[in-house]
Protein backbone atom coordinates (compact mmCIF):
# COMPACT_ATOMS: atom_id res chain seq x y z
CA UNK A 1 0.00 0.00 0.00
CA UNK A 2 2.71 2.50 0.95
CA UNK A 3 5.29 1.38 -1.62
CA UNK A 4 8.05 1.64 0.99
CA UNK A 5 11.24 0.57 -0.76
CA UNK A 6 12.85 -1.12 2.23
CA UNK A 7 10.63 -3.09 4.64
CA UNK A 8 11.49 -3.36 8.31
CA UNK A 9 13.32 -6.54 9.26
CA UNK A 10 10.90 -8.51 11.49
CA UNK A 11 13.77 -8.99 13.97
CA UNK A 12 13.29 -5.31 14.92
CA UNK A 13 10.18 -6.47 16.82
CA UNK A 14 12.42 -8.65 18.99
CA UNK A 15 14.55 -5.61 19.83
CA UNK A 16 11.42 -3.63 20.64
CA UNK A 17 9.91 -6.40 22.73
CA UNK A 18 13.17 -6.68 24.65
CA UNK A 19 12.52 -3.25 26.16
CA UNK A 20 8.77 -2.57 26.07
CA UNK A 21 9.09 0.32 28.52
CA UNK A 22 11.44 2.17 26.16
CA UNK A 23 9.40 1.46 23.01
CA UNK A 24 6.22 2.67 24.71
CA UNK A 25 7.83 5.88 25.93
CA UNK A 26 9.30 6.55 22.50
CA UNK A 27 5.95 5.77 20.90
CA UNK A 28 4.08 8.13 23.22
CA UNK A 29 6.39 10.99 22.28
CA UNK A 30 6.00 10.13 18.57
CA UNK A 31 2.25 10.56 18.96
CA UNK A 32 2.72 13.91 20.70
CA UNK A 33 5.02 15.08 17.88
CA UNK A 34 2.48 13.93 15.27
CA UNK A 35 -0.19 16.03 16.98
CA UNK A 36 2.15 19.01 17.03
CA UNK A 37 2.94 18.52 13.34
CA UNK A 38 -0.78 18.50 12.44
CA UNK A 39 -1.27 21.72 14.43
CA UNK A 40 1.69 23.29 12.62
CA UNK A 41 0.07 22.43 9.29
CA UNK A 42 -3.17 24.05 10.47
CA UNK A 43 -1.34 27.34 10.96
CA UNK A 44 -0.19 27.22 7.32
CA UNK A 45 -3.65 26.61 5.83
CA UNK A 46 -6.21 29.05 7.26
CA UNK A 47 -7.69 29.57 3.79
CA UNK A 48 -8.64 25.86 3.61
CA UNK A 49 -11.25 25.34 6.35
CA UNK A 50 -12.07 21.79 5.25
CA UNK A 51 -8.42 20.77 5.53
CA UNK A 52 -8.10 22.57 8.87
CA UNK A 53 -11.07 20.56 10.15
CA UNK A 54 -9.46 17.27 9.07
CA UNK A 55 -6.07 18.25 10.51
CA UNK A 56 -7.71 19.18 13.78
CA UNK A 57 -9.30 15.72 13.91
CA UNK A 58 -5.91 14.13 13.22
CA UNK A 59 -4.26 16.23 15.95
CA UNK A 60 -6.94 15.18 18.42
CA UNK A 61 -6.61 11.53 17.41
CA UNK A 62 -2.82 11.68 17.80
CA UNK A 63 -3.25 13.17 21.28
CA UNK A 64 -5.70 10.38 22.07
CA UNK A 65 -3.07 7.86 20.96
CA UNK A 66 -0.55 9.64 23.18
CA UNK A 67 -2.99 9.25 26.06
CA UNK A 68 -3.59 5.56 25.29
CA UNK A 69 0.14 4.80 25.25
CA UNK A 70 0.64 6.83 28.42
CA UNK A 71 -2.12 4.84 30.13
CA UNK A 72 -0.45 1.55 29.13
CA UNK A 73 2.84 2.84 30.56
CA UNK A 74 1.14 3.73 33.85
CA UNK A 75 -0.88 0.50 34.06
CA UNK A 76 2.29 -1.56 33.70
CA UNK A 77 4.13 0.42 36.34
CA UNK A 78 6.67 1.72 33.86
CA UNK A 79 8.37 5.08 34.11
CA UNK A 80 7.37 7.62 31.46
CA UNK A 81 10.64 9.12 30.31
CA UNK A 82 11.51 12.38 28.65
CA UNK A 83 10.98 13.08 24.96
CA UNK A 84 13.44 11.33 22.67
CA UNK A 85 15.26 12.82 19.73
CA UNK A 86 14.02 11.12 16.56
CA UNK A 87 16.99 10.97 14.20
CA UNK A 88 14.90 9.33 11.47
CA UNK A 89 12.38 12.20 11.47
CA UNK A 90 15.21 14.76 11.57
CA UNK A 91 16.75 13.11 8.50
CA UNK A 92 13.41 13.25 6.71
CA UNK A 93 13.04 16.95 7.55
CA UNK A 94 16.21 17.69 5.56
CA UNK A 95 14.39 16.58 2.40
CA UNK A 96 11.58 19.14 2.67
CA UNK A 97 11.71 21.64 -0.20
CA UNK A 98 12.08 25.22 0.98
CA UNK A 99 10.79 26.66 -2.32
CA UNK A 100 7.45 28.32 -2.95
CA UNK A 101 4.73 28.30 -0.31
CA UNK A 102 2.86 25.63 -2.31
CA UNK A 103 5.97 23.45 -2.63
CA UNK A 104 6.67 23.78 1.08
CA UNK A 105 3.11 22.89 2.11
CA UNK A 106 2.96 19.94 -0.30
CA UNK A 107 6.29 18.66 0.96
CA UNK A 108 5.21 19.01 4.58
CA UNK A 109 2.16 16.90 3.74
CA UNK A 110 4.39 14.29 2.09
CA UNK A 111 6.74 14.41 5.08
CA UNK A 112 3.78 13.67 7.36
CA UNK A 113 2.57 10.92 5.01
CA UNK A 114 6.01 9.30 5.04
CA UNK A 115 6.17 9.22 8.84
CA UNK A 116 2.65 7.78 9.02
CA UNK A 117 3.50 5.15 6.39
CA UNK A 118 6.63 3.98 8.20
CA UNK A 119 4.89 4.06 11.59
CA UNK A 120 2.04 1.98 10.20
CA UNK A 121 4.51 -0.48 8.73
CA UNK A 122 6.34 -0.74 12.06
CA UNK A 123 3.05 -1.30 13.90
CA UNK A 124 2.30 -4.13 11.47
CA UNK A 125 5.68 -5.70 12.21
CA UNK A 126 4.94 -5.47 15.94
CA UNK A 127 1.46 -6.95 15.46
CA UNK A 128 2.85 -9.90 13.55
CA UNK A 129 5.89 -10.59 15.71
CA UNK A 130 5.45 -9.78 19.40
CA UNK A 131 4.10 -12.19 21.99
CA UNK A 132 2.41 -9.58 24.20
CA UNK A 133 -1.29 -10.00 23.32
CA UNK A 134 -2.39 -6.65 24.74
CA UNK A 135 0.17 -4.77 22.66
CA UNK A 136 -0.46 -6.95 19.61
CA UNK A 137 -4.12 -5.88 19.62
CA UNK A 138 -3.27 -2.28 20.49
CA UNK A 139 -0.83 -1.95 17.58
CA UNK A 140 -3.26 -3.62 15.18
CA UNK A 141 -5.81 -0.89 15.94
CA UNK A 142 -3.22 1.87 15.63
CA UNK A 143 -2.00 0.44 12.34
CA UNK A 144 -5.41 1.15 10.81
CA UNK A 145 -5.44 4.70 12.14
CA UNK A 146 -1.93 5.43 10.85
CA UNK A 147 -2.91 4.10 7.41
CA UNK A 148 -5.86 6.49 7.35
CA UNK A 149 -3.59 9.40 8.29
CA UNK A 150 -1.18 8.45 5.53
CA UNK A 151 -3.93 8.49 2.89
CA UNK A 152 -5.28 11.79 4.24
CA UNK A 153 -1.90 13.53 4.00
CA UNK A 154 -1.28 12.20 0.48
CA UNK A 155 -4.76 13.33 -0.52
CA UNK A 156 -4.14 16.83 0.87
CA UNK A 157 -0.84 17.05 -1.03
CA UNK A 158 -2.62 16.17 -4.27
CA UNK A 159 -5.40 18.64 -3.51
CA UNK A 160 -2.99 21.50 -2.76
CA UNK A 161 -0.53 20.83 -5.57
CA UNK A 162 -0.49 19.47 -9.09
CA UNK A 163 -1.32 15.74 -8.66
CA UNK A 164 1.23 14.60 -11.25
CA UNK A 165 4.00 16.64 -9.64
CA UNK A 166 2.93 15.37 -6.22
CA UNK A 167 3.07 11.74 -7.40
CA UNK A 168 6.55 12.34 -8.83
CA UNK A 169 7.66 14.01 -5.62
CA UNK A 170 6.23 11.12 -3.56
CA UNK A 171 8.43 8.73 -5.54
CA UNK A 172 11.41 10.94 -4.65
CA UNK A 173 10.39 10.78 -0.99
CA UNK A 174 10.20 6.99 -1.18
CA UNK A 175 13.70 6.79 -2.68
CA UNK A 176 15.12 9.18 -0.09
CA UNK A 177 13.46 7.37 2.80
CA UNK A 178 14.83 4.03 1.55
CA UNK A 179 18.37 5.44 1.73
CA UNK A 180 18.04 6.71 5.28
CA UNK A 181 16.01 3.84 6.77
CA UNK A 182 18.98 1.52 6.11
CA UNK A 183 20.61 3.09 9.16
CA UNK A 184 17.63 2.34 11.39
CA UNK A 185 15.85 -0.72 12.78
CA UNK A 186 18.30 -1.68 15.50
CA UNK A 187 17.00 0.30 18.48
CA UNK A 188 13.95 0.02 20.72
CA UNK A 189 12.23 3.03 19.22
CA UNK A 190 9.43 3.32 16.70
CA UNK A 191 11.67 4.64 13.94
CA UNK A 192 15.07 3.63 15.33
Amino acid sequence: MFKLKLPTDPRWANIAEGNIEEILTDHAWCEQKAATNAIGLITMLPEHPEIVTELLAIAQEELDHFNQVHEIIKSRGYKFGRARKDDYVNELMKFIIQGSREDLIVDKMLFAAMIEARSCERFKVLTENIKDEELKNFYRDLMISEANHYTTFISFARQLGDPEKVNKRWEEWLEYEAKIIKSYGNKESIHG
